[in-house]
């Protein structure tokens, strides 16, 4: 079976699908399955473009919604997580996967799924210490802390794949899992991106989350994207015992789709030739989801998950065949996951645009669905209830404080409390360009969906790559540090004609006492929106 994989989307559906048309009547060679490994953009209208943490002349409509409203459909099975760069909100109704689209599926904050026989895991979003530990509290209208921890790696999902224990086939993180650029060629690495080499060599470049599911699953493939550049590497995996046979992982970072970037990767997968066409859920993955289904939460709290350190009477959530067994007699031995994809959402219409449309909380009814068939909380279900509850504890105490108030005493604040605006979060990865005007209002920010019709690309073979039988990875791991200089970008001009330094960026946030904050970011983050920006001018 052939599988087209994809880095970041960035919402160009159009130019993905045209590329993999001119592959078949080029070469003859048709994917069964399209793969994204985040920063897809599902954004059906003016309100999901507000819920993208990105700077204003970013925000874009593309070409996702023409799929969504019917006017187009995708030519092949698409599979995609989430990544830092999405219409949240949409994303939000759909946390144990569903479809966003006709033949267009998405994963959920993560999932596993089957195609023709062949494993598929992911986990959507990146990773961030800070929020690791929270549970899905956010809804829209996000703040400007919610509008970036929405889409933060939880520890709950993690600890939903750490139970699976048959074989993964292929699996998707957006960012890199840490360390993994130790197991290929580094020194091209750093010569293709040398603002990564103060992250690379203090081995803090990438996920730490994602490395722990990596040791933990042994994927035969792992597909990743976010830094933009494309790079591969071989992990052969240590055994736990003598009886256990030797594993490797196949790693492959994409690079972002864009003309004459090589974004698009072909792989040949074992399947099974019995098996049908349709997607499937995996049973493994759902008896997962009902064994952990206590441990849910919509705080943001931080906690841990179960361990075995005496602190918990149950660490192990991993299923039995048993329990596996019993989700296939609820399911009949039908596995085929159902094609009820339901508009939510106004789709955006060019001649008719909206754009003061305000994002809303939505309850989607796949979600429902799925919930209800598997016994499974409704997440969106039970942030809308701590919200009501929030509501109407925050209305109990103000009427009590103006009782006190006649008799000098002071009531203590909500522990309900569900303003956030005043929290900082600060992440490297999110930030906000000078000359986007600074910290700005998250409500009235401008959304541009003009691109009614995006620049044509000159499509070409060259945005495609066959995947050998083995990626081959050189040996030749050294690194020259003498010196090495950060790598110029198209935006370094721009840059040298605002100021003789280098110019400050300003991030999404402000200090305890409500204060903006200005930070300056990573030289990497610098140089790849610098990248971003030549780009978009070429």
């Amino acid at each position: 079976m052939k599988v087209a994989v994809a880095g970041c989307c960035h919402g160009a559906l159009d130019k993905m699908y045209e590329t993999l048309e001119l592959l078949q009547r080029r070469h003859n060679v048709r994917p069964d399955l399209l793969l994204c490994c985040g920063d897809f953009q599902a954004v059906r209208n003016e309100a999901d473009l507000r819920c993208m943490a990105v700077p204003a002349k970013y925000r874009h409509m593309q070409t996702f919604y023409r799929y969504y409203s019917g006017e187009k459909k995708a030519p092949v099975l698409t599979v995609f997580i989430g990544g830092n760069h999405e219409a949240s909100n949409h994303l939000q109704e759909l946390p144990y996967g569903g479809w966003v689209a006709p033949n267009i599926y998405y994963l959920g904050y993560a999932g596993v799924v089957r195609f023709r026989g062949v494993r598929i895991g992911g986990i959507s979003g990146i990773f961030k210490s800070h929020d690791y530990r929270k549970g899905h509290f956010e809804c829209p209208p996000y703040n400007q802390q919610t509008i970036r921890s929405a889409y933060h790696v939880r520890n709950i999902e993690v600890f939903k794949l750490k139970q699976l224990k048959r074989p993964i086939d292929i699996f998707m993180s957006h960012d890199w899992p840490r360390s993994i650029y130790h197991y290929g060629n580094k020194k091209q690495l750093l010569k293709m991106k040398s603002f990564f080499r103060q992250e690379v060599e203090s081995n803090t470049l990438g996920s730490p989350a994602a490395s722990e599911l990596l040791q933990h699953l042994k994927p035969t493939y792992w597909f990743s994207a976010h830094l933009h550049v494309k790079f591969a590497a071989f992990m052969q995996h240590e055994t736990n015992s003598k009886e256990e046979l030797p594993k490797a992982t196949k790693f492959l970072a994409l690079d972002k789709c864009l003309p004459h970037r090589d974004f698009l990767q072909i792989i040949d997968v074992e399947h099974d030739p019995n098996a049908g066409d349709s997607l499937e859920y995996d049973a493994e993955w759902i008896a997962v989801l009902k064994a952990t289904n206590s441990l849910v939460n919509v705080t943001q709290s931080t906690w841990n998950m179960p361990e075995k350190n005496g602190l918990h009477a149950k660490w192990d959530y991993s299923v039995t065949e048993e329990a596996i067994k019993e989700v296939l007699e609820e399911l009949n031995h039908d596995l085929k996951i159902p094609c009820n994809f339901t508009l939510t959402a106004a789709c955006y219409d060019p001649s008719k645009p909206q754009k003061n449309m305000e994002p809303v909380h939505t309850i989607n009814p796949q979600t429902t669905e799925f919930c209800a068939q598997f016994g499974l909380t409704d997440i969106n279900d039970r942030i809308q209830q701590a919200k009501e509850e929030s509501s109407a504890r925050g209305e109990c105490e103000e009427e009590e404080e103006e009782d006190m108030d006649s008799t000098g005493s002071a009531e203590e604040p909500s522990e309900y409390n569900t303003d956030n605006s005043g929290l900082s979060s600060f992440n490297p990865d999110e930030i906000m360009l000078d000359e986007e005007g600074g910290d700005e209002d998250l409500s009235t920010c401008s959304v541009d969906p003009s691109p009614d019709h995006p620049p044509e690309f000159s499509t070409s073979f060259s945005d495609i790559r066959i995947m050998p039988d083995s990626m081959a990875v050189s040996s030749d791991d050294a690194m020259d540090s003498n010196n090495e200089e950060l790598e110029k970008s198209g935006g370094s001009k721009e840059v040298e004609e605002k100021s003789s330094t280098e110019r400050s960026l300003k991030r999404i946030g402000g200090d305890e006492n409500g204060n903006s904050g200005v930070k300056k970011i990573k030289r990497r983050n610098q140089a790849i929106y610098a990248a971003e920006d030549e780009d978009k001018t070429d």
